[in-house]
């Protein structure tokens, strides 16, 4: 199960398709997903989770919070609506592109994918990528 909270005044436009995409980008994997918890929110919320959890004195876009078990793909992934904003600014890409990156890029980690090593990150940026033509194919369908 999928679940979109909100702590700020933002909300998605069409969950049941993020949901659809998501739990087809999952499958593809051979995962299933157990509960995920989206919960969107700005920069002071996630500031205050980053200090908290992670001792990470910064702004940040996505914090994820694991609870996998095996091929059952679980945890919490906060987003920060103003961080995605200012980055699809920053790399001149939209709004939208930008927040299902972001939204994909929290479940890729829960299935094993990393991007601390420049290797690492290439494969994160090909499976984000390939997640996002998905996307894009269901929403112009």
């Amino acid at each position: 199960m999928i679940t979109f909270n909100y702590e700020t005044s933002f909300e998605l436009k069409s969950e049941s398709l993020l949901e659809y995409w998501i739990d087809n980008v999952v499958s593809k994997e051979d995962f299933c997903i157990g509960e995920i918890n989206y919960i969107f929110c700005d920069d002071e919320y996630l500031h205050k989770l980053n200090v908290e959890f992670l001792q990470h004195d910064t702004l940040t876009d996505i914090i994820s919070f694991d609870n996998t078990l095996g091929n059952l793909i679980s945890g919490d992934i906060y987003i920060s609506i103003e961080r995605v904003t200012d980055n699809a600014k920053d790399f001149k890409v939209s709004f939208l592109d930008e927040l299902h990156r972001v939204m994909i890029h929290g479940v890729l980690h829960y299935m094993g994918y990393k991007d601390k090593s420049e290797e690492e990150k290439i494969k994160m940026r090909n499976a984000e990528n390939t997640a996002l033509s998905k996307i894009k194919q269901l929403i112009i369908n």
